[in-house]
């Protein structure tokens, strides 16, 4: 049977991303972990398909929905500049079964400096992966670059932790339970940054409201990977800073005291494309922009990366 012509648009989000619960749907839509159980052969087919999609063309029968769940699967596995396929690890699918386990083990085992160490180099070992499969594709960074980044980023974790772990042996005991969140905001800091550097010597790509390229940018790079270092922060916050609070009063009931196997999976369970105004850009570029397109541009749009 022959394939049928459509004009559906499978770029333009489901739900309207002007309102927050539009971006809150979207963005629970992506990182649905789930899609970590889907096999390799329907990725590919879901990329096939949202690829004839946007070609004009669909396979005869299809509707909608399959539409909808195709473009799903193609977001959550495949790169938005590159298009190719991410990693698991690196998905944004796996950052909630990943990051959950991985911050109820800091958040647990914190009391000896082996543990602390261990769990602070599994973290920023995740977080190196994750920055990497998720930068800015049209900025290549290079492997001693990359090692770098890791390093360092890992050290300032370990150094943060480990001399905090030892500052606060006469601390409160709450005071210790929040050296983990204060390693990972630091190493956050430095491993972003780091990460994406080239991004910030060149500068990204910013595109119109039709992702028509217009030219590269160090100021949405800056505006892009700060949003990105005080989002991973911010998300971070509750679960390493409420948690501990939490886990301190109940740690003191003789339940929970006869069933301290169970602390570290308990505290796993309970941690449970931006835009730019144009005359924040540089100079140079502003006026390049204005020269090829007049007033029509107000706002340039880049992919800050996750």
């Amino acid at each position: 049977m022959a394939a049928s012509v459509t004009t559906f648009n499978i770029d333009i989000p489901r739900w309207d991303q002007n309102t927050f619960m539009g971006r809150v749907k979207h963005f629970f839509n992506v990182t649905d972990p789930r899609t970590l159980l889907v096999s390799e052969h329907e990725l590919d087919s879901a990329k096939a398909l949202v690829e004839t999609c946007r070609a004009g063309i669909v396979p005869p029968g299809t509707n909608q929905e399959q539409l909808f769940y195709a473009k799903k699967l193609y977001d959550s596995a495949f790169h938005p500049d590159s298009g190719e396929k991410m990693n698991l690890i690196g998905r944004m699918s796996f950052q909630v079964p990943g990051g959950m386990a991985i911050t109820g083990c800091m958040l647990q085992f914190y009391r000896t400096v082996p543990a602390v160490v261990f769990w602070q180099w599994v973290n920023q070992s995740f977080n190196a992966i994750v920055n990497y499969t998720n930068r800015n594709a049209a900025s290549p960074i290079s492997l001693k670059q990359i090692g770098v980044a890791y390093f360092t980023a890992t050290s300032t974790a370990l150094a943060t932790a480990v001399g905090l772990n030892l500052y606060t042996k006469r601390a409160p005991s709450l005071v210790a339970r929040w050296v983990p969140f204060a390693a990972v905001a630091a190493a956050n800091c430095v491993n972003i940054p780091l990460m994406r550097q080239q991004e910030l010597i060149n500068g990204i790509t910013v595109t119109d409201e039709n992702d028509s390229p217009l030219g590269k940018s160090k100021r949405a790079a800056i505006k892009g990977i700060t949003q990105v270092v005080v989002s991973r922060v911010a998300m971070a916050a509750p679960g390493m800073i409420l948690l501990p609070i939490i886990m301190e009063r109940l740690e003191k009931y003789p339940f929970m005291k006869k069933i301290q196997v169970l602390h570290a999976p308990l505290q796993t369970i309970l941690v449970g494309g931006f835009s730019i105004a144009l005359s924040h850009l540089e100079p140079d570029l502003r006026q390049s922009i204005v020269a090829r397109h007049g007033d029509n541009v107000p706002y340039v749009y880049f992919n800050k990366g996750l």
